[in-house]
């Protein structure tokens, strides 16, 4: 079986986000860009999957400029088999994302899906949901426990009111929360392997997918700055403070 992962360049999550002088976006010139943490639990649970001896190949697939080539190295060296680059410049719609990876899951077969529930960039939580619709196929959303069992696999998820266990019919979709796993290091002679595993180029219209955006941005800004707090003597005097600013 084949296991199929999603991965997105970001800007790393320890790095403080900054807004471009002119609006017009997240700064990113000299700015780490890493794999999406979602998306990389993802790649380490297709691994183990792996190792565990019910998978007998680990793809890992971006959509992206020559850039995010990095990222798809450091994908290889965490013991991704093969990569692959959906070559596009800018930014997607998840809609658009979908459709490309329903293009690659066209052309590989895989046996398992498996996405990070969100990126950290946009938020938008939907690539995955939007891919399992286009396939018509099962999908299990917010994993923190998969278990594969023959033609089925048993997903814990992690919902509003606690837990919850479902098991979907292969092939499936399954997008990942921030519990499922711990990802792996990469070590130095992992990296120089990695450059020797193939990473193919597909071009976007080649999978279906739509370089259009269906949304328009406008202007971006930083939050304002908090409020510097004030200290009340008691519950009355917070009381009248909130009913002085409307709050109550």
């Amino acid at each position: 079986m084949k296991i199929l992962v999603g991965i997105k360049r970001v800007v790393d999550y320890n790095v403080r986000v900054r807004v471009r002088s002119d609006g017009s976006g997240v700064e990113t010139d000299g700015v780490k860009m890493s794999i999406n943490p979602f998306d990389e639990i993802a790649l380490e649970e297709a691994l183990r999957i792996k190792e565990a001896g019910n998978a007998e190949e680990v793809i890992v697939a971006s959509i992206g400029s020559n850039a995010c080539e990095q990222q798809l190295r450091t994908g290889l060296a965490m013991g991704a088999d093969r990569a692959i680059r959906v070559d596009h410049d800018g930014p997607l719609q998840p809609l658009s994302v979908a459709k490309a990876f329903l293009g690659l899951v066209e052309r590989e077969e895989p046996g398992l899906v498996i996405l990070g529930k969100q990126a950290i960039d946009d938020d938008n939580n939907q690539t995955g949901q939007m891919l399992a619709a286009l396939w018509g196929r099962p999908q299990a959303t917010f994993a923190s426990k998969i278990v594969l069992d023959g033609g089925s696999a048993t997903v814990t998820r992690e919902v509003d009111a606690g837990l919850e266990t479902i098991t979907v019919d292969l092939p499936a979709v399954v997008t990942t929360d921030l519990r499922l796993n711990e990802p792996r290091f990469v070590k130095l002679p992992d990296i120089m392997k990695a450059k020797r595993k193939p990473l193919d180029v597909v071009p976007l219209a080649d999978l279906g997918g739509e370089a259009g955006h269906d949304l328009a941005y406008g202007n971006f800004a930083p939050p304002p700055k908090r409020e510097r707090g004030i200290m009340v003597e008691d519950t009355a005097a917070l009381v009248a403070e909130l009913k002085n600013r409307g709050l109550l």
